[in-house]
């Protein structure tokens, strides 16, 4: 018999290999059945059937919400404000939703019926019958889409983070009962600082534009501001720069009210912790929260004031879509809700001062003879004195701050202001001055390190053989000297004296009050217990001469924030600045008058029609897509476009990486009179989607007051 067909040994493996290949299949329907949304959908409840939904797609074109039908099994936890995941983008087959991809997004609202007339799909599933985000919540975030030409999604990106399983299912505390009144203190130093108190504590809403005074009491007196809010039986919200200042401000809360009356927001606390105080926040369990700018859209209870602490550091807006920034988030919510206002620093921002000429706010500071007690003295260095100064041009100090510096270190540590970090940042030619270049693409050389290696900023080539191009010479000079070579440079002039940094690679929070030179960028000063004997602040040039509307005012504000930790001149504090003396922000700096600065700067911008006065947006891609998009546009009446003008960086869909050659950028501003911010917004977005669906041209970025116009 052949052995190869009809074997009895055969016949076993061969049933044998039938079976597994039904097994096989029957793995793979179950797989197919799987990743398809179920065909036959559990029946639909009887009580409010409709979830209406705001999917997680920041996509202009779907900017809108859509309408799903709740399944018996998840109507109960299906509730306005939860988290759920649904399918998005199915087609209708023989009556009913199937396919599409699975999405997140948040349920708005249930509803009776459905204005859409074709069939809805079922929720997929409820990730959390937790409620973040509140009917309050919403409305905030669709006034920040609107207003920055945004959508809804992307804000909500910003607004409601992300879901922790163990956060949730821990429980909050119970809220505490509401603290009394506390006393002036310190804001008694202002003649309307107690009225103000008096007005919070009372459940008035007042709005003021502080001018702080230095010497470091600012902390403090937020805390008494919150403390005013929670007397009256009212939430507060304090959003500050950075998390230093939230943690310099959490201990004056913690100082004052003890623990559990308010949280603090920042990356510094863990996704997890975040979260949990996030919780605290919403269900109601804490009343007040201070955090750096993410906070801006804590959901605090029966708000009764918002604060913004030194709203002019960049920041404070937000570089994801569509980049809101603090100061104006917390105005919309004011208005929404009608709480009171504070907007402070050390120094007064022009949209400050345009809140105070309109009469929106009332001006909070000292009188002339309180500032004069409680600032350091200013001194100044001019091109002049250093040209005629030979150590200034062989040293890295001159000879007047050398000599105050000497004298300070005998009293305490010394505070070294540079604009940049590293070593030796940017370069320049020794004989004619001008720029070193990259010789690929015109990028600026810098030494990054101390190993003598020229790279370029941009591309990130390395120079071997550099020559000047408009004098052949290869001598180099540093245009401004790093933090890394300025503490070289005074560790050589100050042998006995410890020299400390503190920038981008090490932020200090505080230095003990003892003789040491700290060294720091603009931004990243240290406190000193008791304050600093002296400050330096070095090649004030390099700050003000910055190709940007905003160069004067930031250079102000760097400035003063850096001398604001210096001792009053009756202990002795002494503030060098090196800078020419007949220049505004430096007078403004001598005179410790940063509102009238202000003032005067919106009187100018108000001339030119420049923002805050006028609304400005900025569009930036390829020239071809800028083209497109205007005319695409329909701006308001009235409205200008300034440019195009070309510009570096990626382009808005994120590509030009890993050295691949992108297309060059170009710019535009637009701008349109007072009142008309809500239109252009919305013309630009029209405008974006109009783009989008045409696919006529890449994408281009909008963003509307941008904080560096050039």
């Amino acid at each position: 018999m052949n052995g190869t067909t009809g074997s009895p040994d055969s016949a076993p493996a061969s049933e044998g290999a039938g079976e597994q290949l039904e097994l096989v299949r029957a793995e793979l329907k179950k797989a197919r059945a799987r990743a398809k949304p179920r065909t036959n959908p559990k029946a639909t409840t009887d009580r409010l059937p409709v979830a209406r939904v705001v999917v997680n797609k920041g996509v202009l074109v779907i900017d809108q919400y859509f309408d799903y039908s709740v399944p018996v099994d998840l109507d109960e936890a299906a509730q306005p404000g939860v988290r759920v995941r649904v399918r998005f983008g199915a087609r209708v087959v023989k009556g009913r939703r199937e396919g599409g991809t699975l999405i997140d997004g948040f349920v708005v609202e249930r509803l009776a019926a459905s204005d859409y007339a074709g069939p809805l799909a079922p929720l997929s599933q409820v990730l959390s019958p937790e409620p973040v985000l509140s009917p309050e919540l919403l409305r905030l975030c669709r006034a920040v889409a609107d207003r920055y030409a945004g959508t809804l999604a992307d804000v909500l990106q910003l607004a409601v983070p992300p879901k922790h399983g163990r956060a949730e299912a821990a429980p909050s505390p119970e809220p505490l009962p509401a603290p009394g009144p506390p006393a002036a203190g310190s804001w008694s130093r202002y003649p309307q600082g107690p009225a103000f108190l008096t007005a919070l504590a009372e459940g008035g809403s007042p709005r003021a534009v502080w001018t702080a005074l230095p010497g470091g009491s600012w902390p403090a007196e937020l805390a008494v501001a919150v403390a005013a809010a929670l007397a009256s039986g009212r939430g507060a919200l304090v959003v500050l720069p950075d998390g230093r200042s939230v943690a310099q401000l959490d201990l004056a809360l913690l100082e004052l009210l003890g623990s559990g009356h308010h949280v603090a927001l920042t990356a510094e606390h863990g996704a997890e912790e975040r979260y949990r105080r996030w919780l605290a926040v919403s269900r109601g369990s804490v009343r007040a929260v201070v955090g750096t700018r993410a906070a801006m859209f804590a959901p605090v209870r029966d708000l009764g004031l918002l604060a913004v602490w030194d709203d002019g550091d960049d920041r404070l807006s937000d570089e994801r879509a569509p980049y809101p920034h603090a100061r104006d988030v917390l105005l919309l919510r004011a208005a929404e809700v009608g709480a009171a206002v504070l907007i402070g620093g050390l120094t007064t921002t022009v949209e400050a001062a345009q809140l105070l000429r309109t009469g929106w706010a009332r001006p909070l500071a000292a009188d002339r003879e309180q500032v004069r007690r409680s600032a350091p003295l200013v001194r100044t260095v001019s091109d002049r004195d250093q040209s005629d100064d030979a150590a200034a041009r062989a040293a890295r100090l001159p000879s007047h701050a050398w000599r105050v510096a000497r004298e300070a270190l005998e009293r305490g540590p010394v505070l070294v202001q540079v604009p940049r970090r590293g070593y030796v940042p940017r370069l320049a030619c020794t004989r004619c001055r001008e720029s070193a270049r990259c010789g690929h693409c015109a990028g600026p050389l810098a030494l990054p390190g101390s190993d003598g290696v020229l790279t370029c900023a941009w591309c990130g080539r390395t120079e071997a053989d550099w020559h000047c191009r408009e004098c052949g010479g290869t001598g180099l000079r540093a245009q401004v000297v790093g933090t890394g070579r300025t503490a070289e440079e005074l560790g050589r002039a100050f042998p006995l004296v410890p020299v400390r940094t503190s920038g981008r690679a090490e932020v200090l929070a505080s230095v003990p009050d003892s003789p040491a030179l700290v060294v720091s960028t603009p931004g990243a000063e240290p406190v000193a217990e008791g304050g600093y004997a002296a400050a330096l602040l070095l090649d004030g040039w390099a700050l003000l001469g910055r190709a940007d509307l905003r160069a004067g005012e930031d250079a102000l504000r760097r400035w003063t924030n850096a001398a604001g930790l210096v001792r009053p001149r009756d202990e002795g504090g002494t503030v060098v600045i090196v800078a020419e003396e007949t220049l505004r922000p430096v007078q403004a700096l001598v005179r410790w008058d940063p509102a009238g600065f202000a003032a005067q700067e919106l009187g100018e911008r108000a001339e030119l029609h420049f923002p805050p006065v006028s609304r400005m947006a900025s569009v930036t891609g390829s020239a071809a897509s800028v083209e497109d998009l205007l005319g695409l546009l329909r701006l308001p009446e009235g409205g200008d476009v300034l440019g195009p003008v070309p510009v570096r960086g990626r382009p808005p869909g994120g590509g030009g990486r890993g050295g691949v050659e992108t297309e060059p950028l170009e710019r535009v501003l637009l701008r349109v009179e007072p009142g008309r911010g809500a239109a252009l917004a919305a013309a630009l977005k029209a405008a974006q989607v109009a783009q989008l669906v045409r696919r006529s041209a890449e994408p281009v970025r909008v963003r509307i007051d941008p904080p560096d116009i050039g």
